[in-house]
């Protein structure tokens, strides 16, 4: 029963989805029910997460699709991997789609079923990627959840502005997928294998070869895309500042994050057996990192729109994050881990304060709401709280993450870190 579990919160996103589609003739004229569905679906997704995480906190392990386990070391199935980091990462993503679920029942005065639908395909994908344990499938959930994406940030199409950030998302994101695409070509050339731990062992066997090594850099290029560090971050301010306030939580949360932690869980998986020389992909990423960080950081300052400030601060800890995956360290992959957890419920409850705004006073330019925002008084709590968690300050737990991170530099004699943190 327990290894079943890996399968559940994708198996029943898909079926659930596929349901609202068979049931949406029924159920035009009553939107309500379409929403209740949709929620139930998500609820019930979010609880086999939970139990799976549950579950892994005693033991974490494999769940072979249709029972094909490996035989002689050769993995012909697919595999779930249910451990700690997928379950935690799949129970944050189901839990933010709930949340923009119960979000869209005021935020739209009309929405058809489609809606729904997208978004629980979306939830499938993201509960599959976390807990895929095969390259290709990482690739194919990635790229469903990327699809879902577009229709969802261009979902009021008769507007210029969702379409024009629906294509810059959906013609970046495309240059990344063929990047990976190649890449995992290039390794099952070299390896014969596509799940990961398999690729693992056959990459430890010899020293790494140019192919190996292009193959990583195209992974790697493809996932930072997904991730918006720069120099491939255009896409995400243009689309957070026209999608709808719901979809907004999915990608502050969900969407960055997911790139990172594939990079990370191809690297540690397949590539860091491989002979890899860690002080020169350390620099490599850590200097991305601060790039990404810097750019963020100062291209939020110079914002005027709620939701494009918010958009490069997005960027900038995607930044940060990266800093903390680029040290190569058990505890800075830790402090990664607790950051980017409570790093996007912040970041999405302050896109909900600010989606609130929006609602309340159709607008979110700075001038033009100064003064209006004396009858928002929760709102405006919230805000400020989660600015404060932005900030990285104690009790939240992006403090705690960050000084992991931090204390995780310094045993390398990276004190200068902190400051840039």
């Amino acid at each position: 029963m327990g290894h079943a579990l890996a399968v559940m919160p994708t198996a029943t996103a898909l079926l659930g989805a596929t349901l609202l589609v068979a049931i949406a003739p029924l159920l035009k004229d009553r939107r309500h029910a379409m929403d209740m569905a949709a929620l139930l679906v998500a609820l019930v997704s979010l609880a086999m997460c939970l139990l799976l995480l549950r579950e892994v906190g005693e033991r974490p392990f494999v769940y072979w699709l249709g029972g094909w386990e490996p035989r002689d070391g050769v993995a012909l199935g697919i595999g779930l991997v249910a451990d700690g980091a997928g379950a935690g990462m799949a129970t944050m993503s189901a839990s933010l789609i709930v949340i923009a679920l119960l979000f869209s029942w005021r935020y739209f005065e009309a929405v058809g079923h489609l809606y729904h639908v997208l978004m629980l395909v979306f939830l499938a994908a993201a509960t599959g990627f976390c807990l895929s344990g095969d390259l290709f499938n990482i690739f194919v959930f990635l790229e469903i959840g990327a699809v879902a994406a577009f229709a969802l940030t261009a979902y009021e199409i008769e507007e210029t502005g969702p379409l024009q950030g629906g294509l810059n998302f959906a013609v970046t994101n495309a240059v990344g997928a063929i990047f990976i695409l190649f890449g995992t070509a290039l390794l099952y050339g070299r390896s014969g294998a596509l799940n990961l731990a398999q690729i693992g062992d056959a990459l430890a066997e010899r020293e790494p070869d140019g192919l190996v090594v292009a193959s990583f850099v195209l992974i790697a290029a493809g996932f930072l895309v997904k991730a918006a560090v720069v120099p491939f971050h255009f896409w995400l301010a243009d689309a957070y500042a026209v999608s709808p306030t719901p979809v907004c939580i999915l990608f502050a949360g969900v969407l960055s994050e997911l790139g990172l932690y594939a990079l990370a869980r191809v690297y540690w998986t397949a590539f860091a057996g491989a002979g890899f020389t860690q002080s020169g992909l350390r620099t490599i990423l850590i200097a991305a990192g601060i790039l990404t960080a810097t750019i963020g950081s100062v291209m939020a300052t110079m914002q005027r729109h709620l939701r494009r400030l918010l958009a490069f601060v997005v960027i900038a800890h995607s930044g940060l994050f990266l800093i903390g995956l680029g040290l190569l360290t058990r505890a800075g992959i830790g402090g990664v881990g607790i950051y980017v957890i409570s790093d996007g419920f912040v970041k999405a409850s302050l896109f909900v304060c600010v989606g609130i705004v929006l609602h309340r006073r159709g607008s979110l330019e700075e001038f033009h709401l100064h003064g209006r925002g004396r009858d928002l008084p929760l709102a405006g709590i919230a805000f400020t709280l989660g600015a404060l968690g932005i900030a990285g300050l104690p009790p939240f737990g992006t403090y705690l993450g960050k000084a992991v991170i931090e204390e995780s530099a310094l045993t390398l004699g990276f004190g200068w870190i902190t400051w840039l943190v």
